[in-house]
């Protein structure tokens, strides 16, 4: 038996991949309570195999390099060989940046994109057999809020999420009739142990640059994937759903009312 959620997800078996800890691991938390199957994929073994030892029995773990090919066909193989069949793929791992464009070096930014968007640019291609051959499925593309506006100190990241977030369009052009739904999530500020290493604090109040005037948290990302991979969202593709807290809606006035 699985937890009682709103947008089920029993019966779909799926790859998350950086699903060691942030936001991927709770994508996989959130997908395991909602009824699914996850292979969660990781650079990070330690980590990775704890997570998919607390999740049991429908949980796996597989070490997964996102720009090697040989790694996705490898992850793709073993999610059908252990599940039966595969509906659906995060593309979550990914790092971040926070160079000025002037001060990047030309192989960072390289391997930025290699991560970033190449990694996903594989991953869907190689996920695509399968999904087709399951009836059809879901892949969710993590972008950011980088990929819908232009964010000082992000020359490869953001380069990268705008990248995911055209790749994403075109997948959904290309599959739709194949029932293969292709779609963006753009978190804001989220706190992760990541973020908070580099000063992201929990809390109201903190950031009054964002309408919500709080950083997001993992679980709130989390739930917008889940939404997307289950058949609420059914007729859902091509979209890109900011989780920001609204700062990539326009500049917050703070103002008072009467003056």
């Amino acid at each position: 038996m699985h937890e009682h959620t709103p947008h089920d997800l029993a019966g779909k078996n799926l790859i998350i991949t950086g699903g060691a800890r942030g936001l991927g691991a709770e994508a996989a938390r959130q997908a395991v309570a909602a009824g699914a199957h996850v292979l969660l994929t990781d650079v990070l073994d330690g980590e990775g195999e704890d997570l998919a030892r607390q999740l049991g029995a429908r949980a796996r773990f597989l070490h997964h390099d996102v720009t090697s090919e040989e790694d996705w066909r490898r992850a793709a193989d073993f999610a059908v060989t252990e599940f039966g069949a595969l509906h659906g793929l995060v593309n979550n791992a990914g790092i971040s940046t926070g160079t000025p464009l002037e001060a990047e070096s030309v192989e960072h930014f390289r391997k930025v994109l290699d991560i970033n968007l190449t990694g996903v640019f594989i991953g869907m291609k190689t996920v695509i057999p399968a999904l087709k051959e399951a009836g059809g499925g879901s892949i969710v593309n993590i972008s950011s809020a980088a990929g819908l506006m232009g964010l000082a100190l992000t020359a490869g990241y953001g380069a990268s999420k705008w990248g995911v977030r055209g790749l994403t369009k075109i997948g959904a052009v290309e599959l739709g009739t194949a029932r293969i739904r292709v779609n963006s999530v753009h978190p804001g500020m989220t706190y992760t142990p990541m973020t908070a290493a580099v000063g992201i604090e929990q809390g109201e109040g903190k950031y009054p640059n964002t309408p919500m005037g709080r950083v997001g948290e993992p679980h709130e990302i989390a739930g917008a994937v889940v939404f997307l991979l289950s058949d609420a969202a059914s007729y859902v593709t091509g979209a890109e759903l900011a989780v920001d807290g609204g700062w990539t809606t326009g500049p917050t006035v703070a103002y008072v009312m009467g003056q």
